[in-house]
């Protein structure tokens, strides 16, 4: 569901000057579109009127297994029931088995599909890389290079965009970090010209946020990035395992900062209860 900012008023009062906001995110001079997933434990993440702004790029980062693949599958769901259009670009595992996963949870894929509000693609990531290597050679000179990136089908103009991952992407340029950097720049570019909102899967070890000294490979897009949103493993001490989500990072957007629980429930998908917060519960918690 898109939320849009409507017409807010301006008042001066001797030499203040005071800008009024509405809970809805109304300011003067501005109009701004806002995506919600439609994950509702998710979306009441973010104060009342608020979501994810339109046109923003998002990393989605856990470690292995957390349920990134599942989280961002559910948000498509989400958006094409709305009637948006998404495209799913993997650079992982193939179309069939992200289409199997999504009708495990009994998501209306073929609907969406033949009303071409969605399309599942499966790239080579070396080809990312070898395109880079083309445009460079053709530009001669890295800043002044001005292309869009390839591989963005031209028969499908989507609203919404999950990249998975940029991990896959950063490994057919190992050793060639500024040439990575180059076409993530390029990526950025092209999404936010054409006011793509996207999602960017990027697995790590270990949240860098909470103590790891782990350096992952491309981290530079996390200062591209609009916004973050984490997927955790927890590990209790009593030996029990589960899941939690947090928006990390939102720029110019109000949102609650917590870690909540996060489930993948069978034949419903995923399930959020933003009312509960992660806590130790006596003992310690391991996030991974």
């Amino acid at each position: 569901m898109a939320v849009k900012r409507g017409n807010a008023k301006t008042k001066s009062s001797g030499k203040k000057h005071v800008v009024k906001i509405s809970s809805k995110g109304e300011k003067l001079g501005k109009k701004e579109e806002f995506i919600l997933t439609g994950i509702n434990g998710f979306d009441s993440l973010f104060e009342k009127g608020f979501g994810i702004p339109s046109g923003d790029a998002v990393l989605v980062e856990g470690g292995p297994g957390s349920g990134k693949t599942i989280f961002c599958l559910a948000t498509l769901n989400g958006l094409c029931k709305k009637g948006k259009k998404c495209l799913y670009m993997s650079f992982e595992e193939p179309e069939e088995r992200l289409i199997e996963h999504m009708k495990r949870f009994n998501w209306n894929v073929d609907e969406y599909t033949k009303k071409g509000l969605l399309r599942v693609t499966r790239f080579d990531a070396l080809d990312v890389s070898r395109s880079v290597e083309a445009l460079l050679a053709e530009a001669k000179k890295e800043l002044l290079i001005e292309a869009d990136p390839v591989l963005f089908p031209e028969d499908f103009k989507p609203d919404f965009v999950v990249i998975d991952s940029l991990t896959s992407i950063a490994s057919a340029f190992s050793g060639q970090e500024s040439r990575f950097r180059i076409y993530m720049e390029q990526l950025f570019r092209y999404l936010e010209k054409n006011k793509i909102t996207n999602f960017l899967i990027r697995e790590v070890s270990t949240p860098t946020h909470v103590g790891s000294t782990f350096k992952e490979e491309g981290e530079a897009v996390s200062f591209l990035s609009d916004g973050i949103i984490v997927i955790y493993n927890v590990s209790y001490s009593d030996g029990n395992r589960g899941g939690a989500i947090e928006v990390l990072k939102m720029r110019g957007v109000p949102f609650k900062k917590k870690m909540v629980d996060f489930k993948i429930v069978n034949g419903k998908g995923v399930e959020i209860n933003p009312d509960k917060v992660l806590k130790r519960d006596g003992g310690k918690i391991i996030l991974t």
